[in-house]
């Protein structure tokens, strides 16, 4: 199941960490690296690190943006050791583990982390149905990019060893979620729910509502008709929907 598994690098900034990355990959069965941005994934020391994981680095995908790269995932899961309003509802590798490896049953799942000296931005969680802190001491809680995937990813096989006979509902694509939101942004903009200045703030609570529920193809179907109805309301379909209310006429 972690053949399902597509650790995202956002960024990164050290090859060894990158060849790093790839080695802890290969100890666990997941084989399909990812870079946002430029990476240096065949110098010296990123083939040093990765040893037998070679394989893995030199098949590695980049990518301009985040959301080329999770776009046929299923589901987006973020890391973070920072505290903040965004970053609150974030859980422990173990305790999303089970999640993570009964959605990868069914389709792609991403696992982001990001830059060595600051980790993913606010604007990279954007993406980023759940999000996932490692446990540290208050003292020192920023944890080499690497040693983070070797912790994620030991979670993650041994969730896999155990059996599990229900199965995952099987989730829409992130580029189909991503495609909802931009419509939702649009209509809940028109009818003044979201702020303009920070429209983000409660599309986040959005995405962690949805990443709990787990959205299917049919029900981002079914949202995605509900926004664009809201849409069309706001901008001349009131007067419509009035003008049939007076002459006693079915909506629809």
């Amino acid at each position: 199941m972690l053949s399902n598994v597509r650790v995202i690098l956002v960024r990164p900034r050290g090859s060894g960490n990158i060849g790093s990355v790839a080695r802890a990959m290969k100890n666990v069965g997941a084989s399909e690296l990812a870079i946002v941005g430029r990476a240096r994934t065949r110098s010296f020391w990123a083939r040093a690190m990765a040893v037998h994981g070679r394989e893995i680095l030199s098949a590695a995908k980049s990518y301009a943006t985040i959301r080329e790269a999770i776009a046929e995932c299923r589901l987006v899961v973020g890391t973070t050791c920072r505290s903040g309003l965004y970053r609150k509802h974030s859980q422990t590798p173990r305790q999303l583990a089970p999640q993570i490896v009964a959605a990868a049953q069914t389709g792609k799942v991403a696992l982001l982390f990001g830059p060595e000296d600051h980790g993913l931005s606010n604007k990279d969680l954007e993406h980023c149905q759940l999000l996932l802190t490692i446990p540290t001491h208050a003292d020192y809680p920023s944890l080499n990019v690497a040693q983070a995937a070797v912790i994620c990813l030991y979670e993650l096989y041994l969730a896999s060893l155990t059996d599990r006979e229900n199965a995952e509902i099987k989730r829409a694509d992130a580029e189909q979620i991503e495609r909802l939101f931009d419509i939702m942004r649009n209509s809940l903009l028109k009818i003044g729910f979201l702020d303009s200045e920070n429209p983000e703030h409660m599309l986040l609570a959005f995405r962690r509502i949805f990443g709990r529920a787990g959205l299917e193809e049919k029900d981002v179907r079914i949202l995605t008709g509900m926004f664009r109805q809201i849409e069309w309301y706001a901008k001349e379909g009131w007067r419509v929907v009035q003008d049939k209310e007076q002459r006693g006429v079915k909506i629809r």
